[in-house]
């Protein structure tokens, strides 16, 4: 049975030509699907259709735009199992936590969807007789959005609905390793009705097809997510036209224990947040820093926890942990297994490649654990994006924070306390964007606003209200009366 192929689309239209093959990272003999290998000159198109539709989007009321918004959300969720599988096999993430990840993206479809009949602004007393005045949101025009393959969904969504329900027009560019579930985001919106050329959808390689969305005359911004070299990148490029700009990127999250922490929920929470998702989440977390009068006795229960994860395929059902999503991001990860090893000695836990039966076909690595990490090393400061976990000692909270705070990244961070003080003083004191307590450094809602601060973010926040603050701009009115 051949793969399915799967078109880009542009102005409305499904595009075909040449392709190149999405592989299940479980089994690289599945062929998921053959995607259209787009050009930088599709990218210029796309962006052309996009402004051209501009204006109609525009001019359409919040509320019409936001019942298409919704469609898209219903749509999504009649193939809600379709969808899920096909993010487990594109991707490698267990079925239930592809599940979770398509039920958040039809509530966020639906969530600015709402938007649509409260996009407010501002209504001022003027110091003039006679003079009403007053400010209203419009759109920012071409919105380029380029997203990871790690949330191949929610991360569209999170881009796309918003940018949809403030009146302007997309081209996203999805992530080569897995690109499925953005474009059934896509095809959902195609099928909702939502007018040609609104939604745009090229894939294809990087470089090329990143260098044509940001040289596009008509793109007025770009919404991006992946890794500090890219993004880096990208923000030298367009600052060059002054485009607007959002950037998330890498992380080195710690999550603090502290020796009044719940215990057996702290080593839930940990290894939650370290290994599930293979470890491949911006907000994983990869430092655990522990107080050290129960480090040992942490230590010890965090390996034992680990070692009863499963590993496999996500189809399949009790598995705990996935593939890698390529050969290339195993090796990376095996690469700072090495590292590791230099640095502190022999892994407590895992560091291999998982082989044999039910592995040989994928890119499997066991959860890796590195004890008595310190602050110099590589493992404690690079982002690894896989399940590698350092776990760090340190003598109090204080000193905790030196060495959680001893980072260029500030994305998320993680407190275990059962102290209503030492959770506050954490709170105020982490340089992260998100901080949780008692709670895994990984998992957000869409209702508030998510991003970074130092090298992990650029620009305002994605998520809950504070995404609008991207995707449009304010026009003022003064009138006399």
């Amino acid at each position: 049975m051949s793969a399915p192929i799967f078109p880009n689309y542009i102005h409305g239209e499904w595009v075909a030509g040449p392709t190149f093959e999405n592989r299940n990272p479980a089994n690289t003999d599945e062929v998921v699907g053959l995607f259209v290998n787009g050009t930088a000159a599709e990218m210029a198109r796309a962006a052309d259709a996009a402004a051209a539709a501009l204006p109609g989007w525009a001019s359409m009321t919040g509320p019409a735009r936001g019942a298409l918004l919704f469609k898209v959300a219903d749509l999504l969720e009649k193939r809600f199992d379709e969808i899920s599988a096909d993010m487990t096999r594109e991707e490698g993430k267990t079925l239930p936590e592809a599940k979770g990840e398509v039920r958040r993206s039809i509530n966020i479809f639906r969530y600015f969807a709402g938007e649509g009949s409260r996009l407010g602004g501002i209504v001022a007393p003027s110091e003039r007789e006679r003079v009403h005045m007053f400010a209203f949101r419009k759109p920012i025009g071409v919105c380029g959005l380029v997203t990871p393959w790690n949330f191949p969904s929610a991360i569209p969504a999170w881009k796309m609905a918003p940018a949809l329900i403030c009146g302007n027009t997309v081209v996203i560019k999805p992530a080569s390793a897995a690109p499925l579930s953005a474009w059934r985001i896509v095809e959902a919106c195609h099928e909702a009705g939502i007018p040609k050329g609104v939604v745009n959808f090229v894939a294809g390689p990087g470089k090329a097809l990143g260098e044509a969305l940001v040289d596009a005359p008509p793109l007025r911004a770009i919404s991006f997510t992946g890794s500090c070299g890219v993004g880096a990148w990208l923000h030298e490029r367009a600052s060059r036209r002054k485009l607007r700009i959002q950037l998330e990127m890498g992380g080195k999250n710690p999550t603090i224990v502290l020796a009044d922490a719940n215990f057996e929920a702290a080593v839930e929470n940990v290894v939650n947040g370290a290994f599930f998702s293979t470890g491949q989440k911006c907000t994983a977390t990869s430092r655990a820093i522990v107080e050290e009068s129960i480090y040992d006795r942490f230590l010890e229960a965090l390996v034992e926890r680990t070692k009863k994860l499963k590993v496999g395929d996500g189809m399949q059902p009790g598995i705990d942990m996935g593939p890698c999503v390529d050969e290339g991001q195993m090796n990376t990860v095996l690469r700072y297994i090495e590292i590791g090893r230099k640095e502190c000695g022999e892994p407590v836990c895992g560091g291999r490649r998982l082989t044999g039966t039910g592995y040989d076909k994928g890119w499997f690595v066991e959860p890796t654990i590195f004890a008595g990490v310190t602050q110099d090393m590589t493992i404690a400061r690079e982002e690894i994006f896989g399940p590698v976990l350092a776990v760090m000692k340190a003598r109090d909270l204080a000193h905790a924070l030196e060495i959680a705070n001893a980072s260029e990244f500030g994305l998320s961070a993680s407190l275990q306390t059962s102290n209503v003080s030492r959770m506050f003083e954490y709170i105020y004191g982490i340089e992260a964007g998100l901080v949780t307590v008692n709670l895994p450094s990984a998992g957000v809602e869409y209702q508030l606003p998510f991003g970074g601060t130092k090298d992990s973010s650029f620009g305002p926040k994605e998520q809950g209200p504070a995404a609008l603050e991207f995707y449009s701009d304010f026009k003022t009115v003064y009138v006399k009366y």
